[in-house]
């Protein structure tokens, strides 16, 4: 009879032992990801561009708690900046001889223009005045080149963690979004066309580094309360996003509610873990792209 112990949760998602690396890790889902690391037994390095952020996001967790990893802030860095992402890795490589994952989260929302008048003279206002070329840049530079940059500086480490693990565990895990996937530009044209982008630079790095035993996939998450999202964080560095505002985004959110931080959680564990999975895009929405063109 075949035995079913190896299937235990705790098993099944246990990174002890685990090296890991989030940009955007003080807040949103950046946190969330940390937390359902650490919680499972990983060292989680924490970069971004306030320190006291990350400082404030570390003491969410209890190391004593047994089995568990840590939460350790590295940098600040603005990941938009070769010389800040060459500093966090020689800070770490000081620390650590590789890494297991490395989550590129940080990201910006992009300027916002409501897009529904049906007058192409009205249209062309709203949009044209509202939004400008430096804001479709600097979103597209954080949630694109950023994303690649961040991933190249890291590439060493990661293949490092091979010897240590099997010939696949090392993994990139790109946080892109929902929003890349749809065709309602839901009052931001720029930041879906760039998060559009990072899903396929992800297919892209995925292909071009598995010859480096590196996976590479991404998580497109629906509406998770962040900054983003909620505009703002309480003194944990967590938001809340009341379902009126998730209801309120002019389609249907089948769940009818925002996603939990420990859904997330769930995710970002499977990414971690499965070595079979490299180069996937996997939608944690709620439901909202079986109601949404994409």
């Amino acid at each position: 009879m075949s035995a079913t112990n190896h299937f235990q949760a705790q098993k099944l998602f246990d990174v002890k032992g685990y090296v890991c690396v989030i940009t955007g890790g003080g807040t949103g889902i950046g946190l969330m990801a940390a937390q359902a690391l650490a919680a499972n037994g990983a060292r989680v390095y924490i970069t971004g561009r306030r320190l006291e952020v990350l400082e404030t996001a570390a003491k969410t967790h209890d190391p004593s708690t047994p089995g568990s990893g840590s939460i350790i802030p590295l940098g600040p860095c603005d990941v938009t900046k070769k010389d800040d992402l060459a500093k966090i890795v020689a800070e770490l490589e000081s620390k650590e001889s590789h890494i297991h994952t490395l989550m590129c989260n940080a990201g910006v929302g992009g300027p916002k223009s409501d897009p529904s008048s049906s007058s192409a003279t009205d249209l062309k206002k709203t949009l044209w005045e509202n939004e400008s070329v430096e804001e479709w840049g600097e979103t597209y530079k954080v949630d694109v080149t950023a994303v690649y940059f961040t991933t190249l500086a890291f590439l060493p480490l990661l293949q490092a963690a091979i010897p240590h693990t099997r010939r696949f565990a090392p993994s990139v895990l790109v946080t892109s979004s929902m929003s890349g996937l749809m065709r309602h530009a839901q009052a931001h044209f720029a930041y879906n066309a760039a998060k559009a982008a990072t899903v396929h630079l992800t297919k892209l790095m995925s292909a071009e580094f598995q010859k480096l035993g590196i996976r590479v996939n991404s998580v497109a998450p629906g509406y998770f309360p962040s900054e983003m999202t909620a505009k703002e964080s309480d003194a944990g560095n967590k938001s809340f996003l009341p379902d009126e505002k998730v209801l309120d985004k002019g389609h249907e959110v089948p769940l009818m509610r925002a996603g939990e931080e420990t859904e997330m959680g769930m995710a970002v564990l499977f990414f971690a873990r499965n070595e079979y999975v490299n180069g996937q895009i996997v939608a944690v929405d709620g439901g909202v792209l079986n109601s949404v063109a994409s």
